[in-house]
């Protein structure tokens, strides 16, 4: 049960980046849309529990050690070039939008310049990167708890603290801005996104846990309880949405109302968030080229974080609005094929 539950923690880890853990992602895929963002928000946690327990599983079937090979395996040739480079793309991009992440919260809440903030980003993903595998999960999976309380708490206390109606917040909740048309597309997007952004370091995870069984529990706890994590975060916002629907985050406004001193700890919470994702989306795309633990692979990873800082001065704000739809489109073909590939599994041929 320990090891399902530290999989489970990594894998929210994975997934759980700055847009998440700020409220901004919540807020414009979610919150947007009122109370269909409830519905929206278990349409989620289902699709995410079933894919979270398929990425895992097939990792751990196959052994993978770079999603290169698992996705050609379960997209076939044509198809598998397509996800390939969607999971490619993604990666190298969610990178740098976290670089950028750092850079927002600690000048957010510390008034520290980004470009400060992005560098120190920069430094600790590379000294991490130098660890293994194993012990990149067992950092990542250590932060993650902190979040979880952190948002199950703020949401009780938005909760208890309601002194109108849901109803009476609905319209206010719909005039908050967003690129995406409905609930429904929104909902399916948000998870076919995070799906792409996590689809490569989960089927790693998964390579390292040989108990199948393990892996296939370990990515439906982590599925299920991002989206139990999803449903406390919009209801959170949405109860507060009169003074946080105009935040860059959400989140840490909201808890800076409750006390600046909480605000403080959180911002700290945060920035460990986006290192967690940051790690993760450098180590995979780095391991997508060269294999993990060689001086090569060291060399790749720190020219690949140069590149990603320089791009990270685009800025936070603006990286999310345009970049994370786009991906959820794109990853749509991951979805799919991993959809077939729960039902096509064969039994042992991938041993």
């Amino acid at each position: 049960m320990g090891k399902i539950l530290k999989m489970g923690s990594a894998f929210i880890g994975i997934i759980v980046g700055a847009g998440f853990a700020s409220g901004q992602e919540i807020l414009q895929y979610f919150t947007s849309f009122g109370m269909l963002g409830i519905a929206g928000a278990i349409v989620s946690t289902a699709l995410f529990a079933y894919l979270g327990m398929t990425l895992t599983r097939i990792g751990s079937r196959m052994r993978t050690i770079s999603h290169k090979e698992a996705i050609y395996k379960i997209s076939g040739r044509y198809l598998g070039i397509i996800v390939d480079y969607v999971i490619i793309f993604t990666l190298f991009g969610v990178g740098v939008v976290m670089l950028a992440g750092a850079g927002s919260n600690l000048n957010q809440q510390f008034g520290v310049p980004s470009y400060i903030g992005s560098l120190l980003m920069v430094v600790l993903v590379f000294l991490t990167v130098l660890l293994n595998v194993d012990k990149v999960v067992g950092v990542i999976g250590s932060i993650t708890p902190f979040l979880i309380v952190a948002v199950v708490l703020v949401s009780i206390y938005c909760l208890a603290t309601l002194d109108t109606t849901f109803a009476i917040l609905n319209p206010i909740a719909q005039d908050v801005k967003t690129t995406l048309p409905n609930w429904f597309v929104s909902s399916v997007n948000y998870v076919s996104f995070n799906i792409a952004t996590g689809a490569s370091m989960s089927l790693v995870m998964g390579g390292v846990e040989k108990d199948e069984k393990i892996a296939k529990w370990g990515g439906f706890v982590g599925g299920l309880g991002l989206g139990i994590l999803i449903l406390l975060s919009h209801l959170a916002i949405f109860s507060k949405i009169e003074s946080v629907g105009t935040a860059e985050l959400p989140m840490l406004a909201i808890i800076n109302d409750i006390s600046p001193y909480l605000a403080v700890l959180m911002a700290f919470v945060l920035y460990g968030m986006i290192f967690n994702t940051a790690v993760g989306m450098f180590y995979a795309f780095g391991a997508r080229f060269i294999p993990i633990g060689t001086k090569g692979f060291k060399v790749f990873v720190f020219f690949t974080l140069v590149i990603g800082y320089a791009l990270s001065f685009l800025g936070f704000t603006k990286l999310v609005a345009y970049f994370y739809p786009l991906i959820g489109y794109l990853g749509l073909f991951l979805v799919a094929a991993l959809i077939v590939a729960s039902f096509r599994m064969p039994k042992k041929a991938m041993h």
